[in-house]
């Protein structure tokens, strides 16, 4: 137990740090990052309370559409986003692109180090997936269509508030699932990342959609199988 619980702080606050270095690079932010920078700058509260205060209420969400979290959900809510503002005096602000690129690319992998991590704890979905997959189950549409007509809409939305989208948006869209399969060979996501739920590396890359913040779901899965390992995961 003492295990999983480090692996989940330690994933938590990893994502968080390196949220701050993909935000601070000023390349493009995470999908739901654009959101979180373009409500912080409009309501003045920092990106990490933003995100505190986005995660609660994507949380309450949840109640209509009857899913349950799990103490991995809760500590997404809370830990990434005091991770987030306790590290970000640490990293520049828009530097020059000699120091943002690496910033950014090395904010990438080590988000999906942190997302094999989070994972392997096996302590409930992040609050936004938990999110897809309760409205997956309540339309009965496919996880790809509600996944990516989420992140659409808060990029849209994020956007228009001022948050910033550009080549760190695409590059984390299409590099952190292999990333994570690539980590997740490792074993620190447990045996069950490492092999895929039914013995394939690609269906492993899908248990991305596990974590928090805002990862794309890369590898197309079943709505069934994906509903399947996420109670599974808010049971453990």
């Amino acid at each position: 137990m003492m295990i999983r619980l480090m692996k989940l702080f330690v994933g938590l606050w990893l994502y968080g740090t390196a949220m701050v270095a993909i935000l601070r690079a000023g390349l493009g932010n995470m999908p739901w990052d654009v959101l979180h920078q373009g409500l912080a700058e409009k309501i003045g509260l920092s990106v990490g309370v933003t995100s505190i205060v986005v995660g609660a209420l994507v949380l309450l969400a949840w109640i209509p559409i009857r899913q349950k979290p799990g103490f991995g959900t809760v500590a997404n809510v809370i830990v990434i986003g005091v991770a987030f503002d306790t590290m970000a005096p640490l990293f520049p602000e828009n530097p020059a692109l000699v120091v943002a690129v690496p910033m950014m690319l090395g904010g990438i992998v080590l988000n999906a180090f942190a997302t094999v991590l989070y994972i392997g704890a096996g302590m409930g979905p992040g609050p936004r997936d938990g999110l897809m997959t309760g409205l997956v189950a309540r339309t009965g549409g496919s996880v790809r269509v509600v996944r990516t007509s989420m992140e659409v809409l808060v990029v849209i939305v994020g956007f228009l508030l001022g948050g910033t989208l550009g080549i760190g948006t695409v590059l984390y869209a299409v590099g952190v699932g292999p990333l994570i399969q690539l980590f997740a060979k490792t074993g620190l996501g447990g045996p069950a990342l490492a092999r895929g739920e039914h013995g394939g590396g690609d269906d492993a890359v899908a248990k991305v959609g596990e974590c928090g913040s805002s990862s794309p779901e890369p590898a197309p899965v079943s709505a069934k199988a994906w509903l399947g390992r996420m109670r599974s995961a808010a049971r453990t």
